[in-house]
């Protein structure tokens, strides 16, 4: 029974140490809010400042797996190159290490008196009845933060304590020793490290064990260094667990991490124990202690950057080496290649590279609200990925152009160049609209899927129709800008005039059906929800025509409010506004047995 108690106080004082750690990084987050992401991303122009402030920010949240979970985050929405996250994945397997000296706080020891106040007892009660005031009784969020890193910290204290209580009756167990002297062997203790570290997904958590067991005085240097070298191997699971649902980029970013480790695994074990099989190192049988075994942990990981830095470059090659871009992919990001650096000083060759790009931003648009609106009908769960994915790199079209167009208007243009780019940032932002927009619709499918929501017969025949219309709308809208058709651009305005009517009427009609119980609540606010999207596609199609349009005159105003669909008094606006209301007449399409189906291939160009 005393075994199983042991193992139930080492398991307790584990889960009080991952507890405390991971308040003590979430309240340290929440007091620096945004800051700690954007110093990520904005701060790394050379790999050397990506070391430094991955290992910075690493200390600071206390896991390297969290702030590569981040980075992972940034590479995969396209704010951060593959590059700059190799930096500040290395200096993360530094910063993690800092956690290792905190750790030695708790072995600090008063005797009498005075001293006593040093100990470690006394340390955690003092912060944590701090923690617990602020927690409680603060008055702003601020307050409640710093509550929150106190008891993480206090809790992570107890929790060491707690390990170490609970190991120190084994420095007299036989068996215990002779399981210590097994680690000793380089493979064995290695599985131990990444086996361990896999299981509590935490590098420092391995560390605080190995922190424990050396109070008891038995743990020597040739038991703890294959278990560090196996640590930084076990961390990456989490880290790669994160990488399933990212892209490519995403990916190669996670087995960057997995590499670093391996690399420090495999090459300083060959190395040590090589030369040691010759020379014999002394210091084989020291006895570690928890100082010793945080400063072990630190030099292992500040070599192993030390080492690869210089090789960031060919890091880049081999993880793009080994997961592959498909053909997809490689198309999806060939637009971005169009946006050189170097163009940037000849404005005219830079905006047409800008309008190439934007091209197939419409492309892309168009098939995605294509690929939303016939989950509608045709529920696909690969489909519904797709266009989250396709989202993702929609945004990224707005954020890459954005910043390139930006960038151009600190150049010198003529009046001609400058209306052009204004039309194009105008544009994007309509464009990356209608992409969330889109994106709604497939999470709003999704939810009718998931809940089997059946509208009423009359209520499909109905937003059918007008699917049919914003499909239209759609597509005259991404040509007309691709092929810069003024002409063409006219028919948007009247055409979303005609939607956003179609959309009020609809949603009159379901309030009937809902009054006579033809139709539930919960089908009544998704059918809404529905229309509500597809009345914003339709006004931002019309913006971004009107500010087409708008972009030939003389004196061009492109500030254009997007809530409405404004009409223009001329005779094609209303010959085009007839033209549609009565094509898109609920009446005559609805009517019968002529029940509407709005599918259309994805493709459609």
């Amino acid at each position: 029974m005393a075994i199983v108690s042991m193992i139930l106080s080492l398991l307790s004082g584990v889960a009080l140490f991952l507890f405390g750690m991971s308040l003590m990084g979430d309240g340290l987050k929440s007091v620096a809010g945004n800051k700690l992401e954007a110093f990520l991303y904005k701060m790394t122009n050379t790999p050397l400042k990506g070391v430094a402030l991955g290992t910075g920010v690493t200390s600071v949240i206390q896991s390297s797996s969290a702030t590569t979970v981040m980075v992972i985050g940034f590479v995969n929405s396209g704010m951060m190159k593959l590059k700059q996250a190799i930096g500040i994945i290395m200096g993360a397997n530094i910063g993690t290490s800092i956690t290792g000296w905190i750790l030695c706080l708790s072995y600090i020891q008063g005797s009498n008196g005075v001293a006593s106040l040093l100990s470690t007892a006394t340390i955690s009660a003092i912060v944590a009845v701090i923690g617990i005031i602020l927690r409680m009784f603060g008055k702003r969020t601020v307050h409640k933060n710093l509550g929150n890193i106190m008891l993480g910290f206090s809790i992570l204290m107890t929790g060491m304590q707690t390990m170490s209580g609970a190991v120190a009756p084994l420095k007299e167990s036989p068996v215990f020793v002779d399981m210590l002297t097994m680690f000793s062997n380089p493979l064995a203790g290695i599985l131990v490290g990444i086996l361990f570290t896999a299981v509590l997904q935490s590098a420092s958590a391995t560390v605080g064990v190995l922190q424990a067991l050396s109070v008891t005085g038995l743990l020597t240097f040739a038991s703890a260094f294959p278990i560090v070298l196996g640590i930084g191997v076990g961390a990456a699971c989490p880290v790669l667990i994160s990488a399933i649902g990212a892209n490519k980029n995403g990916k190669r970013t996670a087995l960057v991490y997995l590499l670093n480790d391996l690399f420090g695994l495999v090459v300083w074990s060959i190395i040590f124990y090589t030369v040691n099989a010759f020379v014999h190192f002394t210091f084989m049988d020291m006895v570690m202690s928890p100082v010793s075994i945080a400063l072990l942990n630190t030099v292992f990981r500040v070599a192993t950057v030390v080492v690869l830095f210089p090789f960031i470059s060919k890091i880049e090659q081999i993880v793009c080496y080994l997961v592959k871009d498909s053909a997809e992919e490689l198309e999806d990001e060939a637009d971005f290649d169009l946006l050189e650096e170097r163009l940037i000083n000849y404005p005219a060759l830079a905006i047409g590279q800008c309008h190439r790009a934007m091209n197939g931003m419409a492309k892309k648009l168009r098939k995605n609200v294509n690929r939303a609106m016939n989950l509608i009908n045709n529920y696909q769960q690969d489909k519904f990925d797709k266009v989250q994915r396709k989202e993702d790199l929609i945004d990224k079209y707005e954020s890459r152009l954005g910043e390139y167009l930006i960038k151009l208007t600190k150049h010198e243009m003529n009046t001609l160049q400058t209306t052009q780019v204004s039309l194009y940032l105008h544009t994007i932002n309509d464009f990356e609209r209608i992409g969330d927009h889109a994106s709604y619709i497939a999470h709003m499918a999704n939810e009718m899927h998931d809940n089997h929501t059946q509208f009423s017969q009359a209520a499909w025949d109905e937003l059918n129709i007008v699917m049919e219309a914003v499909r239209e709308e759609i597509n005259v809208t991404c040509n007309a800008f691709m092929n810069d058709d003024r002409e063409a651009a006219q028919r948007v305005a009247p055409l979303g005039a005609v939607i956003t009517n179609l959309c009020d009427e609809l949603k009159m009609h379901h309030v009937a059906r809902l009054s006579k119980g033809d139709c539930g609540l919960e089908e009544g606010t998704v059918f809404n929800d529905i229309l509500n999207s597809f009345g914003r596609i339709a006004a931002h199609c019309a913006s971004a025509m009107m500010a087409l349009m708008k972009s030939g005159e003389e004196d061009p105003d492109l500030h254009i409010h997007d809530s409405k669909v404004y009409p223009t008094d001329t005779v094609e606006y209303y010959s085009y506004f007839n033209e549609y209301r009565q094509k898109y007449d609920i009446d005559v399409m609805g009517n019968g047995e002529n029940h509407v189906v709005s599918m259309e291939p994805e493709e459609v160009e």
